[in-house]
This record gives structure tokens, sequence and C-alpha cells, in this order.
């Protein structure tokens, strides 16, 4: 027993060696416990993830006036798996070897990158940016229910539940009027930003399994995986030698992959392992006004009052998930 003991802990040892080189990568690579944590930096980067991601609507509109959703997924992963992998070179990381490791990346990416994001391409379509952002900033909701229905890995009070419900009748309320009007096309790529929040909330449960990792090689790692997905299927379904994009679009892309896509996820798994996977969430209602402003004053977007009020309701439910609960000595 003290022998086979001993083999899994060289082995565990020889494992950490394979992402950590120098002593300083170590103390990077370790979980982040609470008394180390500088609160008012983290919810700083909070704040910076939610400007990213929220300006990620405006790049996305912009990038599809020419190139098909297909391709610019495909080129925003492969723009962030290439600053990623520069990032991990120079702090002196590699990537992982096993199995285990890669099968949760490709999930994480599934669930957090192309899967999410062909979806809300594809919504974008058919959704004005603003609307888009509102719909798909709803994933702390979801992200909640999960918790809630299925992992139970957190604790319920009623705040929380009334929270859930109140914001899932805000985002009723803002696709409900128009589904009662017009049962066409843009309902369903409303439903499909939705299904995006979704999936961004599981995404936000799971990370938590990379917490032995540094954040630079999992956000590397999950870009490389959907950049292997999603470069053959622009390869087969849009056939981008026969495109012409505009200048104005790439270039739009590529900061979205540098910008939106690449330092967004090294805040966005850091801050999964600093803040935890419901307050990493959170950043969506503040994504949520930050894609309704630049909508308005970048296109000229306008809310109406219903819509305007169900953006009011669903932030109000969003917050009441993730008001801190005190709790006594």
């Amino acid at each position: 027993m003290v022998q086979q003991f001993d083999r899994q802990r060289s082995n565990k040892n020889i494992q950490r060696l394979c992402y950590i080189t120098s002593r300083s990568s170590r103390t990077e690579a370790k979980p982040i416990s609470a008394p180390q944590i500088n609160r008012p930096k983290e919810y700083l980067l909070l704040l910076l993830l939610a400007s990213l991601w929220g300006s990620s609507y405006l790049f996305i509109r912009i990038g599809l006036e020419t190139l098909p959703p297909t391709t610019l997924v495909a080129i925003r992963v492969s723009v962030a798996a290439l600053v990623l992998l520069i990032v991990i070179w120079r702090q002196g990381y590699r990537l992982p070897t096993d199995k285990e490791n890669w099968k949760n990346f490709v999930i994480q990416s599934f669930f957090n990158s192309f899967g999410a994001w062909m979806l809300v391409a594809w919504g974008q379509q058919y959704v004005e940016s603003g609307l888009a952002a509102v719909l798909n900033s709803t994933s702390p909701i979801f992200v909640f229910l999960l918790t809630w229905l299925v992992t139970k890995h957190e604790t319920v009070n009623a705040r929380k539940i009334v929270g859930a419900f109140t914001g899932l009748a805000g985002v009723i309320l803002i696709i409900g009027i128009d589904a009662l009007q017009n049962l066409g096309q843009q309902v369903i790529a409303q439903l499909a930003l939705l299904l995006s929040a979704m999936f961004y909330g599981y995404a936000a449960i799971i990370g938590k399994r990379f917490a032995a990792l540094p954040s630079t090689v999992t956000a590397a790692g999950v870009m490389i995986s959907a950049t292997c997905v999603l470069v053959p299927a622009s390869l087969v379904v849009d056939q981008p030698w026969t495109l012409s994009p505009s200048l104005t679009s790439l270039a739009a892309v590529i900061v979205l992959g540098i910008f939106g896509t690449a330092v967004a996820l090294l805040l966005y798994f850091r801050l999964i392992n600093t803040l935890g996977s419901m307050n990493a969430a959170s950043q969506s209602y503040l994504r949520m006004g930050i894609g309704v402003i630049l909508g308005m004053v970048i296109f000229g977007e306008q809310l109406s009052f219903v819509v305007a009020l169900g953006v009011v309701i669903a932030i109000l439910g969003v917050a009441l998930i993730n008001m801190p609960t005190r709790t006594r000595r």
C-alpha cells in the first residue's frame, strides 16, 4: 500500500512538472485560495471581461457584413489560438499530452466557444446587436438553474430562486411579444441566442475542472480544440476561397479574436478560479448593458418600452442571484 501511494504521488508530481517549468510558474499554477484573493482587483478584471465580451457583438455584426458565420468564428478562434500559443511559449508553459485534459478541452470548447459562438453568429444575422447582447447575457440565470436542478454544488436559498424566475420572466418578456406577433425566423434566432447563453452557463460550471492548470494553458487548449473543429467545417460549408470579405470585416474579426477571445478567455478562466463560477458568470449583466449601449450609440438601434422593461427585469433577476449572502459567525 505504501509503494502504491508513493507511485501515485510520483505520478502527480510528474504531471505537474509537465506544465510548470519554474518556481514562479508553480505558484501561478496552483488554485488561488480565498485569503490571497485581491477582490477589488478581481472585480475590476470582471468589469474588463464584461467590456470585452459586451463589445464583441459589435465586431460580430461588422464581420457578418461580408463573412458567413462559420468562417467568421473559424477565423476568430484561429487568431485566438495563435495568440495564446505565443503567450504560453513566452511564459515557459507547454500544452498537456494526456487524453483526459484534451477531452475536457474539447467539451469546454463546444460549450464556451464554437458551439455557443456559432449560435450567436447565426442568430445575429436576424437579431439586432443590442437585443442579441441581452438574450446572450442571461447565462447567470442558467448557471443557477443548472446548479439548483442538476449539479447541486451550491446552496439554494429563496432569494436566488426568486432571482432566477425574475430573470426568466424578463427574458420571456423580451422575446414574448415578437413570438406572439411573428412566429418567424427572428424568434428562432432569439431562441438560438438563449441556447448559447445556456451553453455559457454550463461551461462556467465545468470550468473548475481546470483549476490545476494555468489559465493561459487552459485557454490555449480550448481554442486549439475549437480551431480543429471549425476550420475544416468552414472549408466544407463556406468554401472560403470563393468569398470576397472586406478589409473592415477582416479587421473586425481579427480584433475580436485577439481581444474579445484570447484576452477575454484568459480573464474568464482566472475569474472562475478566484471568484467562482457564479460570480464569473455575473459579468453577463454588465455585458448586457454594454452591448445595448454600443448598439444604440454606433448603429442607432432602439429598444421598445416592453423590451426595455424586460431588460430591467432580467438584470434585476441576475443581481438577486449574485447578491452576496450574509453569514452569521
